[in-house]
């Protein structure tokens, strides 16, 4: 079983260790701009430790939480834009139904699919799962964390009706996949990472369709075993890959101020692949970065911690041209903070989470009728979790 998530607890996994921890700040929490609004606060029983982002439709937002519902094995839910009437969908069994949703959903004709990050079958090994528009649930496959891979903490995407996704573990070498699944629950690794010492390691983020080509990202691995600041398991890649499974490490992290440990998904701005990575910078903060192709990145922002923000570890989101994002530690109360930079460069911090608005916003955010929405895994009344709301 592989153990990743971030901020859960330690990690038993020979190549793979829990996110450096980020600085405590004194300062007292900024201003509040007018535009952000705390909609719900999760209590346990209606869910908790929302780590997902979730996803709009019309006034209605669906998302899954870690843990929470009749089992405390995480939930799907939905809820309102105004922050009212939300309500468990499915909560999970466990077992062989499936446990620790940490991924977004896919709404594909009505259907909700999603991955659980364990259960699944006597491994524990995960699941994807899909849910009726009646709320019935069903499970489509169960890994077996051998060659079908294990640990799904990445949400899947539909490329021509097929969905494609990715597994923390698994596969032929032990270092994640990438699958195919059909609505019906037919399942197959196009690709097993760890094929050459140089290749990709545990991909946690969900694939990117560009041009007809699917981008990824694996948080370890890569040529950057080679470099000063990245230890024997790598620094993390970039990587594309064919609908019929031909892989290419794009792109090496190289640690230090060039980034390393990538957990989020790219973002396709007009051709250009814009990003994070968790960790590195000039203080080991984490980074925004862009990448054109030609095994050529820019770093765009270096995070300082602090009331800048640290440890990026979501997709961003593309608003007219400007980049929104969450930092999942750092901010002036060292609870987070959401950010946007524009594709030159230019940084600014749009609000700091104090804790009782929120804490650790993992999931990134969703852009829908003109505000932002978003999750965070902690703080809010019960320090449960909570949903909120900004204006870009």
């Amino acid at each position: 079983m592989v153990c990743f998530a971030v901020l859960v607890a330690s990690c038993a996994h020979a190549n793979l260790s829990p996110l450096p921890a980020a600085p405590a700040q004194a300062s007292a929490a900024g201003k509040r701009p007018a535009s952000f609004t705390s909609l719900f606060s999760f209590n346990g029983s209606n869910g908790k430790v929302p780590y997902a982002a979730l996803i709009a439709e019309s006034a209605t937002l669906l998302g899954t939480t870690y843990g929470g519902g009749d089992a405390d094995e995480g939930t799907v839910f939905t809820i309102k834009t105004s922050g009212n009437s939300q309500s468990v969908i499915y909560p999970f069994k466990g077992g062989k139904d499936g446990a620790l949703p940490q991924a977004a959903l896919l709404d594909a004709g009505g259907t909700l699919y999603g991955t659980t990050v364990n259960g699944g079958g006597s491994g524990d090994e995960g699941t994807v799962f899909a849910i009726a528009a009646s709320g019935k649930e069903s499970v489509l496959h169960r890994f077996t964390g051998y060659t079908d891979g294990a640990n799904p903490y990445a949400g899947l995407i539909e490329v021509g009706g097929t969905f494609y996704g990715t597994t923390a573990g698994g596969g032929t070498h032990s270092a994640g996949t990438v699958y195919t699944i059909s609505p019906s629950g037919s399942e197959s690794v196009i690709y097993s990472f760890g094929a050459r010492y140089t290749d990709g390691s545990t991909p946690v983020a969900p694939l990117v369709n560009a041009g007809g080509t699917l981008y990824g990202t694996t948080a370890y691995g890569g040529e950057s075993y080679r470099s000063k600041h990245c230890s024997s398991s790598g620094c993390g890649s970039i990587f594309k890959i064919t609908a019929s499974g031909a892989e290419t490490i794009v792109y090496s992290f190289a640690g230090g101020k060039n980034g390393s440990m990538p957990m989020a998904a790219l973002t396709n701005v007009g051709g250009t692949l814009y990003g994070t990575t968790s960790a590195g910078g000039t203080s080991n903060d984490g980074i925004v970065f862009k990448f054109a192709g030609a095994n050529k990145e820019t770093v765009l922002h270096t995070f300082k911690g602090g009331s800048d923000g640290a440890m990026p570890s979501s997709a961003l989101t593309n608003v007219n041209g400007t980049l929104y994002g969450t930092t999942s530690a750092g901010g002036s109360s060292d609870e987070g903070t959401i950010f946007k930079i524009t594709t030159a460069g230019k940084e600014t911090v749009l609000y700091s989470f104090t804790g009782d608005d929120g804490a650790i916003p993992e999931g990134g955010l969703v852009y829908s009728g003109g505000t932002l929405y978003g999750t965070t895994a902690a703080g809010g009344a019960n320090g449960e979790g909570t949903i909120f709301s900004i204006a870009p």
